[in-house]
């Protein structure tokens, strides 16, 4: 199975992408080419549901988007005007294929396929009710809890069905849901993950990110907003707002790391964000130094902020192999330290004889840290300091994001002391919370009433994570049978 990174053990990893069209001659074509433009939100596997007035058709597989799709011949059988698609990063669930989505059900109105980016925080208490009804589980995702709701609701309509479902659910979600009549689009009453709108040759697109509009040409139209259903059929575009209005939490951590930099979410341009951010810092934490290096390629926007800031020259000081993907070898702890190399390599005609600034957008493990650290030592830096472009990670994320165990994070068993020490820098400086909401054009935090979710920061869940409570984080997985994968 390809791996996007398989030696990044310090960067957090997104769960999902999705992207679906309603009423184009080319469907399921331009479905796979959103799935290109938000592969970064899922590396694992991808797939595609069609409709072609009559039947269904589906294809799902393991790796890259190119790797599931490149074949036309694929392309081609998956019939009709209407599609969504899915690319899958698990946080619940293991790589498998029954685990891939779009997942697809027949229901007593016909067939539905569902798509889902975030995280069910009460999945494990919804399944445990629902295996004592009876229903029968297929997958270990927490995605197919949504199923089976829909499927028992007694509503008779598929919108009262879905929204009976939706009310019954915790946690994160933006979803695209394909029935034989529309095409839904669903995001969660806090808005955590990001769903945007679009249109193109007079049929509407739903995409976790702008980016994947401007790959097909479609014209972005506005963001889905918190607790919006968005109906897509044959008459236009119908809103249904079935939830009370509740102030957003949108998950801060899409305008550091997470959403691709030419994406536009919320209004806000993630590149030009990532900038601001990278001033922040440097206003907050400015050092005497000869160059401002990003950790490519994450830390780029905000080390091109920094430097502007700083009025220090900013050099492309590491040159990252971006195929080192394609590669057998698996992430073990010893193939992982040696792997550092294989993804970055320094340019040391930028850094020999200089004082440093190394900027990248978080430290999770610490492992990838120091050993790129290390590296630009090695390469004749005479000093090295690393500035960070959010706060410390100190708590697990229960909202679609992949992190490991709390004790396994770096900043919630060191200082900030500790970890420079452990990761072999000069200094180290993360940006402050009040700092990351000024760059995010907020006057501040308000810790009454939070703008964003900011949990992996702060440890205030917007959501109380109902299954992790009081438990280890291992018992995310939401089946007996563990298969082995090929």
């Amino acid at each position: 199975m390809v791996t996007t990174n398989p030696f990044d053990g310090d960067h957090l990893r997104e769960e999902c992408g999705v992207f679906g069209i309603f009423g184009h001659d080319e469907a399921a074509a331009l479905v796979a080419l959103g799935l290109h433009a938000l592969q970064h939100r899922g590396q694992e596997a991808a797939g595609i549901v069609s409709y072609d007035g009559g039947q269904f058709h589906n294809h799902r597989d393991l790796g890259h988007v190119e790797d599931c799709f490149g074949n036309e011949s694929v392309i081609r059988k998956l019939k009709g005007r209407n599609s969504v698609g899915h690319v899958r990063y698990s946080t619940t669930g293991e790589t498998l294929l029954r685990n891939v989505q779009p997942l697809f059900a027949e229901m007593e109105f016909g067939g539905l396929a569902l798509g889902h980016n975030g995280n069910l925080t009460n999945a494990q208490a919804l399944r445990r009710s629902l295996v004592k009804r009876g229903c029968l589980f297929q997958s270990t995702t927490d995605t197919e809890v949504i199923i089976h709701l829909i499927a028992i609701s007694l509503y008779s309509t598929v919108e009262d069905r879905l929204i009976d479902a939706l009310r019954q659910i915790e946690g994160a979600y933006s979803l695209v849901c394909l029935t034989p009549d529309a095409v839904f689009g669903v995001r969660d009453p806090l808005g955590i993950r990001p769903l945007v709108l679009g249109r193109l040759d007079g049929a509407w697109c739903l995409a976790s990110e702008s980016c994947a509009l401007d790959i097909i040409g479609a014209e972005f139209v506005r963001d889905v907003e918190p607790g919006e259903i968005v109906v897509l059929t044959k008459d236009g575009v119908r809103s249904i707002r079935p939830f009370p209005v509740r102030r957003p939490r949108f998950c801060i951590f899409e305008y550091i790391y997470f959403a691709r930099p030419d994406s536009v979410v919320e209004g806000t341009s993630v590149y030009e964000a990532r900038k601001l951010i990278g001033a922040e810092l440097a206003r907050e934490s400015l050092v005497d130094a000869d160059v401002v290096v990003p950790v490519p390629d994450s830390g780029v926007p905000a080390a091109l902020g920094y430097a502007a800031e700083a009025g220090i020259p900013f050099e492309l000081g590491i040159i990252r192999n971006h195929y080192v993907g394609r590669t057998f070898i698996q992430p073990t702890d010893r193939t992982r330290h040696a792997g550092v190399k294989m993804k970055h390599n320094p340019n040391r005609a930028t850094i020999a004889g200089k004082r440093v600034v190394l900027v990248d957008d978080s430290i999770v493990r610490g492992t990838t840290s120091r050993k790129i650290v290390e590296m630009v030592r090695q390469a004749g830096a005479s000093e090295v300091h690393m500035r960070i472009s959010s706060p410390p990670t100190t708590y697990s994320c229960y909202f679609g994001i992949d992190t490991p165990e709390r004790d396994k994070l770096l900043a919630a068993r060191y200082d900030v002391e500790g970890m420079a020490k452990l990761i072999g820098v000069d200094s180290l400086a993360f940006i402050s919370l009040e700092g990351l909401y000024r760059a995010v054009g907020e006057p501040g935090r308000d810790d009454a009433n939070p703008q964003f979710c900011d949990a992996c920061f702060t440890g205030d869940y917007p959501v109380a994570p109902t299954d992790y409570q009081g438990v280890q984080q291992e018992s995310k997985q939401l089946s007996l049978l563990a298969e082995v994968a090929d």
